[in-house]
């Protein structure tokens, strides 16, 4: 058997401001932006040169999801970027205004800074030093 996970969905006020914060400050690339009627849309981001999982950009329906814009872990890290070059993309992200929470240190893991998206949830960005 062979699965992997395609999308994660991700709870947004409003399609065309995560498309822009997505594209334009976390570098993404917009694979899919296809009309569903009603208002919905169907917006898939991933990172440059991804072939792996993508962010299914889902807007809020009612009072119930909306809550969750920005918190959909309590707080906790919820997505993790994985680079090849920590300094290249810690630098460009500053300099893009995105907000760290903490700064960069190194784990056993490897180099990790978190920092929160335009909604507030949090990520880490990360440049692993396992191998294989």
């Amino acid at each position: 058997m062979k699965q992997h996970l395609a999308l994660i969905s991700l709870v947004v006020a409003d399609y065309d401001e995560a498309i822009a914060f997505y594209t334009g400050v976390l570098n993404f690339e917009l694979c899919e932006d296809t009309p569903l009627g009603g208002g919905k849309r169907w917006v898939v981001v991933r990172p440059p040169g991804s072939l792996g999982c993508g962010l299914l950009l889902a807007k809020a329906d009612g009072p119930a999801q909306t809550a969750r814009i920005g918190d959909q872990t309590g707080g906790r890290v919820f997505l993790f970027l994985e680079t090849d070059d920590f300094a290249r993309d810690h630098a460009r992200m500053i300099a893009a205004g995105v907000r760290f929470v903490r700064p960069p240190r190194q784990e056993t893991y490897g180099t990790v800074a978190v920092f929160e998206d335009l909604y507030g949830n949090r990520w880490d960005l990360i440049q692993s030093d396992r191998r294989g």
